[in-house]
């Protein structure tokens, strides 16, 4: 089989097709929006799960232990519990979660400097949908596919 059927790309940076699942597997972690939020958080200084819960606006007590159960599971996150009563347990960011600083902190900085724009784009795709919508919904759902609707529960 030639080179440019088994690689994802081409060129110098190419990734063997092999390999596809696994980056997917990685990058659908770093890109969850919850990672990210925790290891630019994380980026700064050891947090407790509180500080984190507070810090990060929106998220649930559950999807925050999910997240950072994911990310120490892939060696990004150690999670440290102190012998105190109570227990004391932080999070902090392994050499490899550390390493992960710069990219998560340059694609934040993108889409904080792009927000406008990306709020335009999305602004304008609802409009027209909202348009086709309209044009569409004067004429009956079943009118189209006589599959569905009245006509096909009268047919069963």
């Amino acid at each position: 089989m030639r080179q440019s059927e088994t690689d994802v790309t081409h060129g110098a940076d190419a990734l063997p097709s092999a390999e596809c699942p696994k980056i997917s597997q990685v990058l659908a972690r770093v890109g969850e929006k919850w990672s990210v939020l925790i290891i630019i958080m994380l980026s700064e200084r050891p947090r407790r799960f509180s500080e984190l819960k507070r810090a990060i606006g929106g998220i649930s007590q559950r999807m925050l232990t999910l997240c950072l159960r994911g990310l120490e599971r892939d060696g990004l996150v150690k999670r440290t519990v102190y012998p105190v009563v109570p227990p004391k347990v932080e999070y902090e960011l392994t050499p490899l979660g550390q390493s992960l600083r710069e990219p998560v902190t340059q694609l934040a900085k993108w889409a904080q400097s792009h927000i406008a724009e990306l709020d335009g784009a999305r602004e304008a795709f609802d409009r027209r949908e909202a348009l086709e919508r309209g044009k569409t919904q004067s004429v009956p759902e079943w009118a189209g596919n006589p599959q569905s609707g009245w006509m096909a529960s009268r047919r069963r």
